[in-house]
């Protein structure tokens, strides 16, 4: 929340012998809008959006900033919560991991410079899982590697060992779907998602799709607490 930011997210379609077929790319410029994050589309497949598409975005971001300034204190207090709230709940699966799995140290590394304990996952057989949404990451192994100076997540890897299914069993991602993702450290005082991948084989229904989606984030740009809006300026 101390920072905005750039988020490109590519969709790549592939054929069964892993060539493209089709790919598309959307471009956020992530803001921060009286105290919560407004996302902005500002590029599609990498181009600059139609003028009339921008200025459609550039409108409805004008109209949320004065919705919000415009916002009674309950409404403000009720949309604050409900970030926090979502900030738990996203973090609810991670505080599971070190209870889940067995760890086995299984090196060092350099990362970006720094150096890093690389350390192996796998899941503990018959663990009862505390959080029911974080029950998938039985079906995942993985690696991380952690930056030996502040201990903080910089590089992972993870391949999943069993089917997961979402939504009532009509969507399916197999064995040997991988997620990658890495951190990088920004104004030498905290780390932030650089880049995730993931490289999926799912069916949903009756149809199997090979998929990539790969997000970049970039232009990380410190939020100053006296500004209302930060960056309404597609870069």
């Amino acid at each position: 929340m101390n920072y905005t930011f750039l988020e490109r997210t590519e969709t790549r379609e592939l054929a069964s012998d892993g060539q493209v077929k089709s790919h598309s790319s959307k471009t956020y410029d992530i803001t921060i809008v009286e105290g919560s994050a407004y996302r902005r589309l500002v590029k599609r497949n990498d181009q600059p959006l139609p003028p009339a598409e921008e200025r459609k975005e550039q409108e409805k971001l004008q109209k949320n900033i004065e919705k919000r300034r415009h916002e009674s204190a309950s409404k403000r207090a009720d949309r604050m919560a409900e970030v926090e709230r979502q900030r738990v709940y996203d973090r609810a699966i991670v505080q599971e991991i070190p209870d889940a799995y067995d760890f086995t140290l299984l090196g060092e590394e350099t990362v970006g410079g720094r150096k890093a304990f690389l350390i192996e996952a796998i899941p503990k057989p018959g663990y009862k899982w505390r959080e029911r949404r974080a029950r998938m990451l039985a079906n995942f192994r993985g690696r991380f590697w952690i930056d030996e100076a502040e201990y903080q997540w910089v590089k992972g890897e993870a391949e999943t060992i069993g089917p997961i299914t979402f939504g009532w069993f009509l969507a399916r991602l197999w064995p040997g779907s991988r997620i990658d993702f890495s951190a990088t450290r920004v104004n030498d005082e905290v780390w932030l998602p650089a880049h995730f991948q993931v490289k999926a084989t799912a069916r949903v229904g009756l149809k199997k799709f090979n998929t990539e989606i790969e997000v970049a984030y970039s232009d990380y740009r410190k939020f100053q607490a006296d500004s209302r809006v930060v960056s309404t300026e597609t870069k």
